[in-house]
């Protein structure tokens, strides 16, 4: 395993399961030093316990502003100091419009943008020393239409926009962003859909021009890119890792 990472402190929202615990696998695979911010104690255990004790780990709500301040000093404690942030942290699930409501709304917007924008709020002074990059994970919803998602979809697409804007906003003080839109990746969210039908990975992942699912590691292949020196002059970028799914169109081309 290579060393891309080496020297960098970064801290990593909703890193106790899916798609952030994959990304701080990685990033410490990679040299990194890395805390990992989630709510579920049990598997925060288990994290620690598969890298060796090598990761923090703080258990914590990142909307709850009080707590989420307390954590990230609680980072520092622990690092020293942070120049890499992934907001991985979000929930989202389908929703017919008639089932929804206002404290849905509310919750989603809290976890997937609110809490984002109240992160880098408090973290932007810490992340202006230099040489430091946010990474935002973001989701294919915000960018196409899927039914039974408008909440979601939503926040997701803010998502996107607000890595936009931070990056013009946070470029004086040399604080890269970026953000990521997975698409299908085998994650614990899907669970549920397994039990009720074993073969819905296989069926979801013939929609995919790649014929397959994405990975979790295929997800941390790119933050490593996009938190690395490599992508020093990168920034306001939304990295679709989707396996072609995006742009194949409404239907299917046959083949002659």
């Amino acid at each position: 395993m290579s060393t891309r990472l080496s020297g960098k402190n970064a801290l990593i929202t909703g890193g106790s399961s899916g798609i952030g615990r994959g990304i701080a696998k990685r990033f410490l695979a990679e040299g990194a030093q890395v805390a990992v911010i989630g709510r579920d104690e049990r598997k925060l255990e288990e994290l620690k316990k598969e890298t060796n004790n090598k990761l923090q780990t703080i258990q914590g709500d990142v909307t709850n502003h009080e707590r989420l301040k307390d954590m990230i000093r609680l980072t520092k404690d622990k690092l020293g100091s942070i120049d890499t942030l992934v907001c991985s942290a979000g929930i989202g699930y389908r929703l017919p419009l008639r089932d929804a409501n206002l404290q849905e709304f509310d919750r989603t917007f809290s976890v997937n943008v609110r809490a984002i924008f109240d992160m880098i709020r408090i973290m932007e002074k810490e992340l202006s020393r230099g040489n430091s990059s946010i990474l935002l994970i973001s989701s294919i919803a915000g960018h196409v239409t899927f039914t039974d998602h408008v909440i979601y979809s939503a926040a997701k697409a803010a998502i996107t926009k607000m890595t936009a804007n931070f990056s013009i906003d946070l470029a004086e003080s040399s604080i890269r962003v970026n953000a990521i839109s997975p698409g299908f990746i085998k994650t614990p969210i899907f669970d549920h859909r397994l039990k009720q039908d074993p073969d819905f990975f296989k069926k979801l992942g013939s929609a995919v021009p790649l014929k397959r699912m994405g990975l979790p590691e295929d997800i941390a292949n790119a933050a490593t890119f996009l938190c690395s020196n490599e992508a020093s002059y990168i920034t306001g970028v939304d990295l679709v890792v989707d396996g072609g799914y995006m742009h194949q169109g409404l239907l299917p081309m046959k083949k002659n």
